[in-house]
């Protein structure tokens, strides 16, 4: 490894493990500003979301909410997420992942879209490739396999449609906790 790796390596690591864990969002905000493609206005990422990736991969629309322990990987594709999006704790969104049907163990990967007023619950996982239409919900432990369509409620393992909301989206969010 030479040092430019290393060093590329360190600022990672402050970047992850320090400056993602300030409590001070307006100073994060300042650093996230830097390595996303794009966060909106009052959108609201909590301590702890874990970014993983190229710089200018990730974009956040106006208004959305990412809480705690978040994993944002964009290793192998884009993440975009749209507009009035409550995305729910320890929530996983995944780009990259190995192909179990490579003889080497290799990867493949893709983007993952998330369209305007979607809410994911707490704990739910979305693989790569995945699109999650305009209002769509997705329930608590959920593993996302393949695209949602809009106002669609899915849950399970792998998720399926549970439900169909039934909502005008007139809502705007407004997070902002003090010490998150």
């Amino acid at each position: 490894m030479n040092f430019k790796e290393w060093l590329s390596g360190l600022m990672k690591y402050i970047f992850r493990v320090w400056l993602m864990n300030l409590p001070s969002f307006r100073i994060r905000k300042f650093f996230l500003r830097r390595v996303l493609n794009k966060i909106g206005d009052n959108a609201f990422i909590a301590m702890g979301v874990d970014i993983m990736g190229r710089n200018g991969k990730i974009s956040i629309g106006h208004h959305t909410v990412i809480n705690k322990k978040v994993t944002l990987d964009a290793r192998g594709g884009e993440v975009i997420i749209g507009n009035n999006v409550d995305i729910g704790q320890e929530t996983n969104i995944w780009t990259l992942e190995h192909d179990p049907n490579n003889d080497n163990h290799g990867v493949k990967g893709g983007n993952v879209i998330i369209e305007d007023h979607v809410w994911i619950a707490t704990r739910v996982t979305i693989l790569p490739g995945v699109r999650i239409g305009r209002g769509a919900v997705v329930a608590s432990n959920s593993v996302i396999t393949k695209n949602v369509n809009e106002m669609e409620i899915v849950g399970g393992v792998p998720a399926k449609v549970i439900g169909k909301r039934n909502n005008k989206l007139g809502y705007t969010l407004a997070y902002r906790p003090w010490f998150l």
